[in-house]
This record gives C-alpha cells, structure tokens and sequence, in this order.
C-alpha cells in the first residue's frame, strides 16, 4: 500500500493575498544563510588539495606517509592516497560542532526567534573565517571549523523555517528552496575560487578561506534589517506586530483568517512547555520519525563526500590536479542548475514524486560507476590509470549530482520545516539539523577510509542507503504541497500508517481515553464512536477504534451503535457520517 500519497480530497484552503516582492526578497536574503554551508563544500575540497595547505598543516600526505601507507603493503592504491585522519578531522569538526549546537540553536530559535539566530549565525560565521583565513597551526584551523560548524547549525534551523513561515502555501516550496539554490551556488562559486587561488602558492588557500565571510555579512545584516516571521512574533507575544508583517508579506490588509489560524496555533504551542518531551510524544510520532529520516538518508546518499572530495577521486584516477578542479567545477555547475528543477515542480507535482525519482536515478548512477571501477581493475596493483575512467565517472557524477539536487538536496531541508505544528517547529527542524550534521561527521570521518577499504564497493554502499531512502518515502511521507503550513500536521490523520499514532480515542461520553488505561484496565472499555460534533469532525478530529474482538463489536451493536466492518460510530447514519467527511475533503478510506 503506497499510503504516504493520501492528502485532502476536498478544496485546499485559500488564505487572502498575493505574491509580494517583499516576501520574496526577505526570502531571499535570508537564504545567504544556505551560502555559508554551501561555500564551505566547495571550499574545503579544493583546499585539501591545495599543495600549500597539505605542506604546512599535513604534510604526511604530500610526502606519501599518510596513515594508510604506514599500515597497508600498497601506499599508491588510488583509493587510499587520502586516508588521513587528520585530514578528515579538519572536515568533519565542522559537522560534530553543529550537530552540538544543534537542538540549543533550536531553542534559541523559538526563545528569541529566527531573526535574532540568523544574526548569531551570521556573526558566528564571520568570526570562524578570520581563524582560519589567518591560521599558524592546525588547532586555529579546528577552532575556526568549529565556530562555523556552530553557525551552520543556527542557519540551517532558522532559515528554513524563516522562509517556510513567511512563503504563502502555494509557492511555499519555491520560497524554501531559495536556501539550496543559493548553498549550490556557493558550491560552484566556491569551485570556481579554487581554480584561481591553486595557482597562488604557498598562501592561495587563505583567500579561498577569507572570502567565505561575504556570505556571512549579508545573513548578518538580515539578521539586522529584516522582520521576523508573523509565526514567530505573534507565538512570543508580539500579536499586533505580527500581524503588520503579516499584512506587509501578504500585499493586503484583510489577512484576519490567516491571523486566526496562526493564533490559534501560538496557543496550542504556548500550552508546550518543553517541545523537546512533546515531540518525544506518540502524537508527534509522525513528525519526529519524518523530520529524522529526512537529513538522515539525505546524508546516506552520499553526496558530501562526493562534493568534498570530488578533486581527489579525480586525482586518484589518473588526470591531473588542474584537470580534476576543472571536474568539479563542471558538478558544481550541474548541482546549480539542477536545483532549478525542483523549484519550479515541487509545488506543482509534488514533493513524493521528486523524492522517488532522485532516489532510484541516484541509485542507477552510484551500481554503473561502481561497476566500471570494478571491471577496469581500479586499485589493483598492475592497474594503469586510463584517463577516459575518470571522464566517465564524471558523467555519471554528474547525473547523480543532478538527481540529488532536485531531490533530496532541496526537499531535505524543506519537508522537515513543513510538516511540523508550530509547538514544535523549532524542535523539530533542530533534530533534522542535528540528524543532518551528525552524519556529516560521520560520514566525514570515515569515508577516506571506507573508501580505502571498501574501494569501488563504496559506491554500492551509498546506493542501498539511497533504495532504503525511496522505499521509506514511497510508503511514509504523505503529500504536502498547497497545504498552508498551520493546516499541514492534519495530514498525518489521513495516512494509512501515521494515524494510529495521531488520532486520539475517545469514550461513550467523548472524553480522551488515556493510552495507559486502555492497556491496562480490567474493565471492557465503553463503547468506541464517532465524535458527534461536527466541528470538531471538520478538523479531521475525529477517532476510529477497532473492535477487540467479535464479541466486543456484536456488544456495541446491540447497545444501538452502528458497525462498519467491525469499525463504530454514535451519532449519524453511516452515509451522512461519510456524506460530512467527504464534504470536509476527507476520503472514506477510514469506513471501507
């Protein structure tokens, strides 16, 4: 059963407003923050190439007494000229410290709102570059990855979630997605850099490291000058502020149904003192397992490694240095402009559809070049390099690359920041942020030596991550496009899986039956039915219990309910039971 593609049936609701360039341009803006995490991918590969940087801080891999070649019988295996820990420390110290300063950026992210942690990003950020543009020592290096590891973090939470609740619903995924297209084009950007500082020895790697602070000053001045999100405001108190936001995003001044709703939703989250218990929660099982997955099997592809150590595994195969920047600056144009697919049909048809379509084009590209490695004797001992190896791998690098960037690159970040209710949205972007980051390091940790292990198998590796990843999607993500972001959690109440965890049940006088008391009462339960309200009914509030047993259903028809397949209800007839569903744009899946 592919229940993840259930959503509303009936009229999708419209909030009053239209597309104003104000919107677009905070959103804009605000994205910078994606160029941070962006400029550094691209950054940092070519500056672990760079014969500069290697000579003064690890100079073991230049001279060829790398960690592998103090330990294997083969120190030239091209898969293994990288393996160096302290290498692979200097990457991923980044991703371990923003997957620390994760859950609390999250914290101050609802605290004191998204604009105030895009300022503390921005700042961050800036003062990581001067460490490591001006670094003597590896330990400057370290502690400047870690400031930037810390302002990744605080960007990924708050810029999704800025542009997420400050889009209208109908190019929500558009407006959101502004943060990848600008992290890919800080990738290419950054490639690009690389080709020119490689050739400024010894120091051309402090230029490439300095310039990653001009993205950083514009987040800090969104941080500064722009408004924070109606969401964010009026859950902090600041109602009438938010809604003069509101009204200014939107283009009107009738905004009093949106307002509405996002007031109602502040109280609900007001009511949450702790969003980290509260997500923990069976209710909010949906949201924790979706917002997880997301970063998790968006990381498995992988798709860092590839990205940061694209120049070495060209190295590896036999074409020059030159050559192999030259390659990674043709997927840095690819990842781009890839991305651009997805932002003009996510909100069109959908985020499933992208989702599945990545997942098995990248599985496709990750088996042929595994294959390819494989048959042409990449590694062995007698292997001599052929440079057309290198050229076709970089083809199906590049179909790959395309495939994620329409994907699971942009729709990552997107479907966690969506699908969660407002008390716990920071919450819940933070452990996607956390999920995220902590894989990156450990991935980056490890991949230099998975790869010299594993060698051309490294590819087969990420491509069964990539089936485990369209499988999950294909039968657990539910549909969220058009959906305004206060009204998406309903979904989950109409999903063949999901909605076991998120519909409550309630007794004969419809009052929450406590989950502890069903499992463990002695007495048969009162009868299951339907809520009677029709209100509470049109919210998607309504509970379905199946009957323990035979005897159970035959005791409930008896006392005048009526049964469905084994399903009761109180109240109405079964056809205008349905008859009111329908009408709410609900499908009768529930009563079949």
């Amino acid at each position: 059963m592919a229940g993840g593609a259930m959503a509303p049936t009936g009229p999708m609701k419209v909030y009053n407003g239209v597309v104003t360039t104000y919107v677009i341009t905070a959103c804009i803006v605000a994205a910078s923050g994606g160029a941070l995490f962006g400029y550094d991918n691209g950054i940092t590969g070519g500056v672990v190439s760079m014969p500069g940087f290697l000579q003064r801080f690890f100079p073991g891999v230049t001279q060829g007494d790398s960690d592998v070649s103090q330990s294997t019988d083969h120190p030239t295996n091209p898969f293994c000229q990288y393996n160096d820990q302290g290498l692979a420390w200097f990457t991923s110290s980044l991703f371990i410290a923003g997957a620390i300063a994760a859950l609390p950026g999250a914290y101050l992210t609802r605290l004191k709102g998204r604009k105030f942690s895009m300022l503390m990003a921005g700042l961050l950020f800036d003062v990581g570059v001067i460490f490591l543009a001006a670094a003597y020592h590896i330990s400057m290096l370290i502690i400047g990855r870690v400031l930037l590891g810390f302002a990744v973090a605080l960007a990924s939470v708050a810029v999704t979630l800025y542009n997420s609740e400050m889009a209208p619903a109908q190019i929500r995924g558009r407006l959101n997605q502004i943060f990848q297209i600008v992290l890919t084009l800080g990738v290419f950007v950054a490639q690009a850099i690389n080709i020119g500082t490689a050739h400024i020895y010894p120091w051309g790697w402090r230029v490439s490291l300095a310039l990653a602070g001009m993205p950083a000053i514009v987040l800090t001045f969104g941080g500064i000058f722009l408004p924070d999100t109606p969401n964010s405001l009026i859950e902090r108190g600041y109602k009438e502020q938010g809604r003069k936001v509101l009204q200014d995003i939107r283009g009107t001044q009738d905004v009093d149904e949106e307002f509405s709703d996002i007031c109602d939703a502040c109280v609900e989250a007001n009511k949450v003192q702790n969003p980290w218990k509260t997500i923990l929660s069976r209710k909010y099982r949906p949201q924790l397992v979706l917002a997880a997955a997301s970063t998790f099997f968006q990381q498995w592809t992988g798709i860092n490694t590839i990205i940061f150590y694209a120049p070495q595994l060209f190295v590896s195969l036999g074409v020059g240095e030159g050559a192999a920047l030259g390659a990674t600056i043709v997927t840095g144009i690819v990842n781009h402009l890839a991305t651009y697919v997805s932002f003009h049909v996510a909100d069109k048809y959908g985020r499933r559809i992208l989702f599945i379509e990545g997942g098995i084009q990248m599985t496709t590209c990750l088996i042929i070049i595994a294959i390819v490695l494989a048959q042409t004797g990449v590694g062995k001992d007698d292997h001599v390099n052929e440079p057309w190896v290198a050229w076709f791998v970089l083809v199906f690098v590049c179909i790959y690359i395309a495939a994620y960037a329409w994907s699971w690159g942009p729709l990552g970040w997107l479907y966690p920041s969506e699908i969660q209710p407002l008390e716990t949205r920071s919450a819940g972007q933070g452990i996607a942020t956390l999920v995220n980051l902590l894989f990156s390091f450990i991935i980056g940790q490890t991949y230099l030596s998975m790869l010299c292990a594993f060698k051309w198998g490294i590819f087969l590796f990420f491509g069964l991550f990539c089936v485990a990843g369209t499988l999950f999607v294909y039968f657990l993500f539910p549909e969220t496009k058009g959906i305004p972001i206060e009204e998406v959690p309903n979904i989950f109440k109409r999903h063949w899986y999901w909605k076991r965890f998120v519909l409550d049940p309630v007794d004969a006088h419809g009052k929450t039956v406590n989950e502890t008391e069903m499992a463990t009462s002695e007495r048969p339960l009162e009868t299951p039915q339907w809520v009677d309200d029709k209100e509470t009914a049109s919210q998607g509030l309504v509970s379905i219990w199946e009957p323990k047993s035979d005897d159970f259903a035959a005791h409930s028809s008896e006392n005048g309910h009526t049964t469905d397949n084994g399903r009761l209800m109180n109240g109405l007839e079964n056809s205008t039971s349905r008859s009111h569903l329908r009408d709410n744009g609900y499908q009768d899946v529930d009563l079949s």
